[in-house]
């Protein structure tokens, strides 16, 4: 069985290319991520699809808007089936709970199994130099975190870097996807975003998201099964 803390990015904007990732890697993968790219470029087919393969899904829309629109925004996606959908923590304290309720009455109402809930902290992309909040990143990070903990949200996503730090101030049962993920010699520029799939699992992570290094291996098959081997020795 596939390690469900792998998360798999399809960052593409073709359908073909999704089935054909998808299909290479075959059970060695059993969770995705379908962000925005792809969502606006084929719509909830792709969703569809990788349900009907048996995959689980993060459907990473990263809603932010008042608290009804999120909270009916959410209850509208859960149609498709999604395993994880998220919001911005920017979006407050009212929002986030207002979110978070209301997808569990709808679950509770239809009898189906809820989707987790997860909040946006502060964008990877985005570094001290151009922050512009009153709190350094990493504690509006931990701050973020706390509040979405409050409203009833499930976890967060945050980089590597804070995750050994929210773990601390939410404890053991609180999801932390992490995103810019990067093994050993991967080609990457942004310093501050490389973590090791060990190291982000040993600061705390619950989940890994990584994308190019394997969607753009001669063989994503081999190169996923590289990193499942890292991951299996945490």
């Amino acid at each position: 069985m596939a390690d469900e803390r792998l998360i798999v990015a399809l960052d593409f904007h073709t359908f073909d290319d999704v089935k054909k990732l998808v299909n290479e890697l075959g059970d060695t993968v059993n969770f995705y991520k379908v962000g925005m790219e792809l969502f606006y470029s084929v719509g909830a087919g792709v969703v569809e699809w990788l349900k009907a393969q048996d995959k689980k899904i993060f459907l990473d829309l990263k809603l932010h808007d008042i608290p009804n629109t999120v909270a009916g925004g959410l209850c509208s996606l859960m149609n498709l089936g999604a395993n994880i959908l998220n919001v911005h923590a920017a979006g407050g304290f009212t929002m986030m709970k207002t979110a978070a309720d209301a997808l569990r009455n709808e679950a509770n109402l239809r009898g189906v199994e809820r989707p987790k809930l997860i909040a946006i902290t502060v964008l990877t992309s985005i570094n001290q130099a151009e922050w512009c909040g009153a709190l350094k990143i990493s504690d509006q990070v931990v701050d973020f975190a706390k509040q979405a903990q409050a409203a009833g949200l499930d976890g967060v996503v945050a980089s590597p870097q804070e995750a050994k730090l929210i773990r601390e101030a939410c404890g053991e049962n609180f999801l932390i996807v992490t995103p810019g993920i990067r093994p050993a010699g991967a080609d990457i520029n942004d310093q501050q975003r490389i973590s090791t799939p060990s190291a982000a699992l040993q600061n705390g992570a619950t989940h890994l998201v990584i994308g190019r290094p394997i969607r753009a291996a001669s063989n994503p098959r081999e190169a996923a099964e590289k990193i499942l081997a890292e991951i299996n020795g945490v």
